[in-house]
């Protein structure tokens, strides 16, 4: 076993050829020991906080427990410490205790699941949809119970792990991220080639929060005769009128065949969605093993139906997020940092060099801002990057300081730059 810490990632220990398990672990735990003595592990910090803007955490090097300037968050529009959220799951347990029990076929199917799938399909404009326990199995156990091996899905190469999981049974093909050439390609050599073919896309990238070129990729899938499903789960909450995401803002609600996304970003609790015609839902409602064989959500899930009102409720919280987004990008712009495509919640700073951006991200705990470092295999080896989700709670006075931050890190570490002028 000879793999070079320095440059190795968490995938070099997926499967190390000629190690069992043991072996395996023992020289994973060595690698961690390593990140941990570079400052490189930025993983699995212990809040003692709740979500939101700032947190508290105790970092082991950091000075002891200490506040920090919280941009980890998926929670866009800060429902999770909003008064009526925390008392909507408050009165689930109160009125049915803390757990479902069992799996949603036999004595799991409460009430207020019945009202979460009718709510959830509602706020789509459509009359269908199933809940799972998870987001992840949003996407990996439907796709796992609609896709077989007579046929084929068609991914964004950008898409999330939960998708290329649920198509693991299926065959899959692979276009360059919003590469529509590269996709009518596919669907011309595709053609007749297999019983169902699906296009599966996100709303939002959750690594560059850039968009999907919705209207097109619909029109190539009208044209080929393919499903298209779309997963906005970073979407939902922060882009469209009435924050119904990337869908509504292309004015597809009604075209789109399936439709997922997560309770655990914009809804502020956790579980997972899809929406679809009658027939697909009832396919997955009795024949996707991980919603069948799974104990349903617990009663504070009741939490969920007023985070969905308070969409319609409360729509200064996505202008505040907006305000919030256009103020932090012109801020890093103006630093020359690249935070390449992004439209949306999600920001990334595009460091490249993978030492570097850890250095990076080590600064700026030490200066009492919390992100997240991304690397290989989350993006490609060239491309690491520091990632930050904003959040409608966020404080102008919070963005400054880190901002500021960046100032300081980008001028000791000399982060690459970026011409806006000249890319203008």
């Amino acid at each position: 076993m000879m793999i070079n810490f320095k440059s190795a990632s968490f995938k070099d220990f997926e499967n190390i050829p000629g190690a069992e398990l043991g072996e395996r672990a023992a020289y994973f735990a060595e690698y961690l020991n390593y990140l941990k003595s570079e400052s490189r592990l930025n993983y699995r910090f212990e809040a003692k906080t709740g979500c939101g803007p700032e947190l508290e955490l105790n970092i082991p090097g950091q000075g002891g427990r200490r506040s920090y300037v919280s941009l980890v968050s998926n929670d866009y529009l800060g429902f999770t410490q909003h008064p009526e959220v925390i008392a909507a799951a408050i009165d689930g347990i109160l009125q049915f205790g803390t757990g479902a029990g069992a799996s949603p076929a036999i004595g799991g199917h409460y009430s207020f699941h019945e009202q979460l799938e009718k709510k959830i399909a509602r706020f789509f404009k459509r009359s269908d949809a199933i809940v799972y326990t998870t987001g992840y199995t949003a996407n990996s156990a439907s796709l796992l119970c609609l896709l077989k091996k007579e046929d084929l899905a068609i991914l964004d190469m950008a898409v999330h792990a939960s998708v290329y999981e649920g198509c693991s049974a299926t065959n899959v093909k692979s276009f360059l991220h919003n590469n529509l050439d590269a996709l009518e390609r596919i669907l011309i050599d595709a053609q007749r080639r297999y019983r169902t073919r699906m296009v599966i896309i996100d709303g939002v990238y959750s690594q560059d929060g850039d968009l999907a070129p919705l209207d097109s990729i619909l029109r190539l899938c009208r044209a080929y005769g393919t499903y298209l499903m779309v997963d906005d789960a970073h979407g939902t909450g922060v882009l469209g009128q009435t924050g119904r995401g990337l869908i509504e803002q292309y004015g597809l609600l009604q075209e789109v065949d399936i439709i997922s996304g997560t309770f655990s970003k914009t809804f502020a609790h956790i579980g997972g969605y899809v929406i679809a015609s009658r027939d697909i839902i009832d396919l997955l409602k009795y024949q996707s093993r991980q919603h069948l064989f799974s104990a349903t959500l617990s009663p504070a899930c009741m939490s969920i139906l007023k985070a969905i009102d308070l969409i319609d409720e409360e729509p200064d919280r996505q202008e505040k997020l907006w305000e919030n987004i256009n103020y932090f990008s012109a801020g890093l712009k103006a630093l020359g940092l690249n935070i390449g495509n992004t439209a949306s919640a999600i920001i990334p700073v595009k460091i490249g060099d993978p030492v570097l951006n850890a250095a990076a991200a080590a600064m700026l705990l030490r200066a009492g801002v919390y992100t997240n470092p991304i690397m290989y295999p989350a993006v490609s080896r060239k491309d690491a990057r520091i990632r930050m989700s904003l959040m409608a709670t966020h404080t102008r006075t919070q963005l400054d300081r880190v901002l500021n931050a960046f100032d300081d890190i980008a001028k000791k570490l000399s982060l690459p730059k970026e011409n806006y002028e000249k890319s203008r």
